[in-house]
């Protein structure tokens, strides 16, 4: 899908869903759209702390191979990804206006962006697609 850029500009903030996480820590090719690409390459990356929370979980029922904390390190080393530092209160604020998801994952993800100026999030979920103006796959 991927929506046009208008409002981006460098150094903005950018964050990676829980699955672009891991698939571009793990090195598996996601073909992105160059919109996103474009805001990987110059944006100040991101994940919300929800997004190690849920790398964790599924590590623990097996659909991921390596601990959260292990993601977070190679991202951070490799692709300077920040896991964001917003305080909780303000993200749960902005939580509470999402009530088109009842999955707390994504209702909070999206609220991280949202509360950090409605920042770019890069994502191939449709939902949050259809919910989230600044979304981009």
């Amino acid at each position: 899908m991927g929506r046009g850029l208008e409002g981006y500009r460098e150094g903005v903030a950018v964050y990676l869903d829980t699955h672009i996480a891991a698939a571009v820590a793990e090195g598996k090719g996601r073909r992105l759209s160059s919109h996103a690409t474009r805001c990987m390459e110059h944006g100040e990356l991101l994940i919300s702390p929800m997004v190690v929370v849920e790398l964790e979980l599924l590590y623990e029922i097996g659909r991921l191979t390596h601990r959260a904390a292990d993601f977070v390190h190679k991202l951070r080393f490799e692709l300077s990804v920040q896991v964001c530092s917003l305080p909780f209160a303000e993200v749960a604020q902005a939580a509470i206006q999402e009530k088109w998801t009842r999955d707390p994952f994504d209702r909070l993800i999206v609220a991280n962006a949202k509360a950090n100026g409605f920042a770019w999030l890069i994502t191939d979920d449709q939902r949050i697609h259809a919910h989230y103006q600044r979304a981009l796959d």
